[in-house]
């Protein structure tokens, strides 16, 4: 296997696996249902499956079912942050989680109002 395919497809997988999980998807999904989800042929992808499961990141709950290790599962929470952080960070002019408008409706419509440039009475 080459390694850095390994790394490509780990990252892959186990960003899958969390999502799943934390969507209420499937904890345990079958290589199967994997396959389809990371457009992957099972038979290739069971190969990959497996080295996880020696390395720790993924162990087999039922026959034919993984679940993300306790490893797997923070490595996965990890990437998957690390993919959707473009998605979630702000954006140029809103405002970051330390800003007064997020103390009340009240203060989050005058910061609105003051950065469009309009007073806002009440």
């Amino acid at each position: 296997m080459d390694e850095l395919e390994v790394l490509r497809v780990r990252d892959e997988v186990l960003q899958a696996m969390y999502w799943m999980h934390s969507e209420a998807i499937s904890s345990m999904p079958t290589a199967e249902e994997l396959s389809r989800f990371l457009a992957v042929p099972e038979s290739l992808l069971t190969t990959y499956l497996e080295r996880f499961v020696a390395d720790g990141l993924l162990e087999n709950s039922l026959p034919g079912c993984y679940v993300l290790s306790p490893d797997g599962m923070e490595s996965g929470k990890r990437t998957f942050a690390d993919e959707m952080a473009d998605l979630t960070r702000p954006t140029h002019g809103e405002c970051d989680e330390d800003c007064w408008c997020h103390d009340s409706p009240e203060a989050a419509a005058d910061c609105l109002h003051k950065k469009s440039g309009k007073a806002h009475s009440y």
